[in-house]
């Protein structure tokens, strides 16, 4: 798992069948000194989150399976949960 902090949502009227139904956003990496990373990257949302929220992205393709009881589904990157804080070096981080 990763920390990211949800940048936006994603909306599309034509995918996959798949994927219909399944709520799509776009998030960001922290990296270790708990500041934004890399590229903007398209997650399944399985937490209900939101734009601005710091969540835990699973980078393991199984976890949309069984977070979304889907055998069907194939994704790369699921939130599954949202932060309210964490402690980096001894201090409190807020989400």
């Amino acid at each position: 798992m990763k920390l990211a902090r949800v940048v936006g949502n994603l909306v599309s009227t034509v995918k996959e069948e798949t994927h219909r139904g399944y709520k799509l956003m776009l998030v960001r990496y922290l990296g270790e000194n708990g500041l934004p990373e890399g590229p903007n990257l398209v997650a399944f949302d399985c937490a209900c989150a939101g734009v601005g929220n710091l969540v835990l992205v699973n980078i393991d393709g199984g976890a949309a399976k069984m977070l979304l009881e889907d055998e069907e589904i194939i994704a790369d990157l699921t939130i599954c949960g949202v932060v309210d804080h964490y402690t980096l070096d001894g201090e409190q981080v807020g989400g």
